[in-house]
């Protein structure tokens, strides 16, 4: 068994109990914690920044675990399809006991990854799997992953529909069929982890440095220099939306005669919209559904759409035969709880649960 130097280390490295093992000297700084004692999830996070993902994301989650949000480490990954991020949910506990474990060990620097997404992701509906000495390691192809003890393996590959597996390690046990993969070498697939746990109140700590320094003074410099940019723009940006309001103050002229001359334009019609209802659940709801029936957009007409006790009610014309079948097959591939019901008069009707 080779544990880490005292100094800082490098390779991936993979946990045997509480010690650091090498798995892959050539590889980036990792170490690899185990899949178990975390929760994967592909997330559904319609906004344009990474900040707004990161202020959306608890309200995103707070329905699919089990712990009080105050008491875990979110981290957000790789995008596994538009607007579908990988995310991670593991106790603050678990992350300080992980964190201070690689400051002991010299691994201070080093990503803090689950080891299911050390295996490369297959297509979609398939899994990876790679087993050894008892336990399970599952990369499945919406991107997340999973760890389990290699004698469940079987019952949770039969409740998911037995997808097409292939292994990387040992040979599996019935009634699983598998195709063996040539190894990968840990670094191609951690060169770029999917995801670093180290993220937020876990971010690494630099310490100080002559070129850290440097870097500083000329990141200062810049600072100073955009700030003069700025200050340019901003008189532009303002000229350009006293233009806007101006333009659509003509508009509403016509449309909404009181608008027009309201003193406070933005809000007065902020008050007009409408208010967001319930628990707040209406908009992840919105976004999985959407996301779901996306592929039929061009066949399919929303009639209307309306939220009700904890539910999105939406009723739509489509033009094909079979959509209401199309439609089930969608959404239940997004794993979204949703019922959907035809009418004589050639409409359909999707209720799906709150998200």
């Amino acid at each position: 068994m080779t544990v880490p130097p005292a100094g800082p280390a490098a390779g991936v490295w993979t946990l045997e109990g509480e010690r650091p093992i090498i798995a892959d000297a050539e590889g980036p700084a990792t170490l690899l914690v185990p899949s178990e004692r975390l929760l994967l999830l592909a997330v559904d996070l319609p906004l344009a920044t990474r900040a707004q993902r990161l202020e959306a994301l608890p309200f995103a989650v707070e329905d699919r675990i089990a712990d009080p949000l105050d008491s875990v480490h979110l981290a957000i990954g790789e995008m596994l399809a538009p607007q579908r991020y990988l995310v991670a949910v593991v106790r603050h506990s678990v992350m300080a006991e992980w964190v201070t474990l690689a400051d002991v060990n010299g691994l201070g620097d080093a990503a803090l990854v689950p080891d299911a997404l050390s295996l490369p992701r297959p297509v979609e509906g398939a899994w990876n799997v790679a087993q050894r000495e008892g336990r399970a390691v599952v990369r499945a192809g919406d991107g997340t992953g999973f760890a389990v003890p290699a004698a469940l393996l079987p019952a949770a590959w039969q409740a998911a529909a037995r997808p097409e597996v292939t292994t990387f390690r040992d040979p599996l046990a019935q009634p699983i069929v598998a195709q063996a993969a040539v190894p990968q070498p840990l670094g191609m697939t951690l060169a770029v982890p999917a995801l670093d746990l180290r993220q937020g109140r876990y971010a690494r700590r630099r310490t100080g440095s002559a070129f850290v320094r440097k870097l500083a003074m000329v990141g200062l410099a810049a600072l100073v220099a955009h700030g003069v940019i700025a200050a340019a723009d901003t008189l532009m940006l303002r000229a350009i939306a006293d233009r806007r309001e101006a333009e659509t103050r003509t508009l509403l002229a016509t449309a909404a005669p009181d608008l027009a001359q309201a003193e406070d334009l933005p809000g007065s019609i902020t008050d007009r919209l409408p208010r967001a209802t319930g628990d707040n659940r209406f908009v992840p709801a919105l976004a999985r559904v959407s996301a779901a029936l996306a592929p039929m957009g061009p066949a399919i007409v929303v009639r209307s759409m309306q939220w009700s006790g904890n539910q999105l009610v939406v009723d739509l014309d489509a033009g094909e035969v079979g959509a209401a079948d199309r439609l089930r097959a969608a959404l239940s591939g997004a794993r979204i709880d949703a019922t959907v019901t035809p009418d004589p008069a050639g409409g359909i009707r999707v209720t799906a649960a709150g998200a």
